[in-house]
């Protein structure tokens, strides 16, 4: 079982505006409505490829119980933990000449809830993965994830984080089993601008000598890099293909490693499969089905590069 943790999930209100101006009236062309939260991402595309997984997360007011029915619609498992003040948050997407997005900062949570978390990742054994994704509320702190890993040391479960930051450093001195930096993450991390894949590949290697395992870097339009724990080095190209929702291709990015890694235990298929689904989330105007993904795949591996 792959469970997920969310612990900010929120309404995202996505709006098109032909040439939106700032101090007036703007009518929309396109509107929806979409539950939102990286972990609740990957769960959801770990669903459509028929992989086991559950939600863990903190809800809160009226928008709290919509984020719950919309799961319980989409017949994924999900545990959730009530938050007695506040309001999940509604974030906005707005798409115009270019995109802009407005995300609100979320409910506190108390001790209490998060000894609540605790109990619940109680049932996790070495059969497991555990997903911490996303950033969290001030109230938790930029060390959370990796108190939760700190508790779960001696359980042999693997552990995927895709955060940034000071929150990603902390985790490392626990070993992930994987982590996930985009390239201004990455850049972020270590102060310094990086032009080219053999100095993102030297500093996934810092990476791997502070604690991670192996390291995804997503590039966007420009594909992705794989470091493997055993040192091998993969590239990979994205897809042609027009870009019409880049909001949850990272998370489809983990759910297709895990998938591929989960059926096959092969690092090569779990990097493609990676760069398939957040190729097919980026191509859609929804998180990527299977059927999205397997059409994407073959497209793949001319580009394919091992080290």
């Amino acid at each position: 079982m792959v469970y997920t943790i969310t612990c900010n999930p929120s309404l995202d209100y996505g709006v098109t505006v032909e040439n939106f101006q700032m101090g007036h009236t703007n009518r929309t062309v396109t509107e929806q409505m979409n539950v939102g939260g990286k972990g609740i991402n990957v769960s959801i595309v770990l669903k459509h490829l028929g992989i086991p997984t559950k939600i863990l997360g903190f809800t809160a007011g009226f928008t709290g119980r919509e984020i719950e029915k919309r799961i319980k619609e989409q017949e994924i498992e999900a545990e959730w933990i009530w938050l007695p003040q506040g309001d999940s948050r509604i974030n906005v997407k707005l798409l115009s000449n270019e995109g802009t997005e407005i995300n609100g900062q979320g409910p506190a949570i108390s001790k209490r809830e998060v000894q609540e978390l605790e109990e619940k990742l109680g049932v996790l054994t070495k059969e497991d993965v555990l997903v911490l994704a996303g950033n969290v509320q001030k109230s938790l702190g930029q060390t959370f994830y990796a108190d939760i890993m700190k508790k779960l040391k001696d359980r042999q479960i693997r552990t995927v984080v895709d955060a940034s930051g000071e929150l990603l450093k902390a985790v490392l001195p626990y070993h992930p089993f994987l982590i996930k930096p985009n390239q201004d993450e990455l850049e972020g991390l270590f102060q310094v601008k990086m032009s080219t894949k053999e100095e993102m590949f030297a500093y996934a290697k810092q990476l791997q000598k502070m604690g991670a395992c192996s390291v995804l870097i997503s590039l966007g339009g420009n594909g992705a890099l794989l470091l493997t724990e055993h040192g091998e080095q993969m590239q990979l190209d994205a897809p042609k293909g027009k870009v019409r929702n880049a909001v949850g291709a990272g998370d489809s990015m983990v759910a297709g490693f895990l998938a591929g890694y989960m059926e096959h235990a092969s690092y090569e298929e779990a990097f493609q499969m990676a760069v398939a689904a957040g190729s097919a989330s980026a191509f859609s105007e929804h998180l990527a089905t299977r059927a999205e993904i397997e059409q994407i795949l073959p497209l793949l591996l001319d580009s394919y590069q091992i080290q």
